[in-house]
């Protein structure tokens, strides 16, 4: 079993996400480490680029700060590093092609692996498109995590049956940041990722309630949570790590109610019924 798979191996898995650099490598580094303790079960490490086109102001000015810090991809290498030797909590990269092309796709998932990072999201790698930086991702046992959003429709079959690790669901469209209606269809798109993989399916993009999570992991694997806790950082800089934990506690509780608390914990309008 892959420590992706063990993420999603018990109850559902909450996948938290930091800035890498934001403010700094040691104190981001400590924040992955406060969301594993307060029970994520998978953290996502963001490597901070010029150009972050599907994140929202939340997760851009993180990115500004962590590359005004100085932050390189080979800074995160040492990021995950100092993780990994403290936490086997499944990491994940999540980053954009320029800066793994750059630092040459040969190197950087030699790099990943040599960390200890379990896999890599790349928002702007097309899933035609994938093939390059799959092959070598696995042959260094790094996951290609596929991302299936409500425009994917009559290619969702097609990128189930060829992803690894977990597919990360997008929950509506447009960037990344917190929102009051996470909008329709997760059910149908969970359906035909059903149908055509045993993988696991996590749900992201606006999720940052109790509320919204707890209906969400109801329908779907896990929950991904990205700009509420870069929200925490930006409020409260080296210091934010007892915040971080509280939220993520918080979280993940309400995401492993038993299903009528879990009804009577929900939003009205975050999904539509059934």
């Amino acid at each position: 079993m892959s420590n992706i798979e063990k993420a999603f191996s018990g109850a559902k898995a909450f996948i938290g996400f930091v800035t890498g650099g934001d403010p700094d490598i040691d104190s981001s580094a400590g924040f992955a480490l406060d969301m594993a303790d307060g029970g994520a079960d998978l953290v996502e490490i963001g490597i901070p680029f010029s150009d972050p086109i599907a994140e929202g102001p939340v997760i851009q000015e993180a990115n500004i700060r962590a590359l005004s810090a100085g932050t390189t991809t080979e800074k995160i290498f040492t990021l995950a590093s100092k993780i990994r030797k403290k936490s086997a909590v499944p990491l994940v990269f999540l980053t954009y092609l320029n800066p793994v092309f750059r630092y040459g796709y040969e190197r950087f998932f030699s790099r990943s692996a040599e960390v200890g990072v379990d896999g890599i999201i790349v928002p702007d790698l097309p899933f035609e498109e994938q093939a390059e930086v799959r092959d070598t991702a696995r042959s260094r046992g790094i996951d290609l995590i596929s991302l299936i959003a409500p425009t994917s429709k009559e290619r969702i079959s097609a990128i189930a049956r060829n992803a690894s690790g977990f597919l990360y669901l997008v929950s509506s469209m447009g960037v990344t940041g917190v929102r009051g209606d996470l909008g329709g269809g997760l059910r149908e798109t969970i359906a035909q990722v059903r149908a055509a993989t045993k993988l696991p399916a996590a749900v992201g993009f606006g999720i940052h309630t109790p509320a919204q999570a707890a209906e969400v992991a109801s329908l779907a694997d896990g929950v991904i949570v990205g700009s509420a806790i870069v929200k925490l950082v930006a409020e409260h800089g080296r210091e934010a790590g007892p915040h971080i934990r509280r939220y993520v506690r918080e979280m993940k509780a309400a995401m492993n109610l038993p299903a009528t608390k879990q009804r009577q914990a929900v939003l009205p309008d975050v999904l539509p019924p059934s």
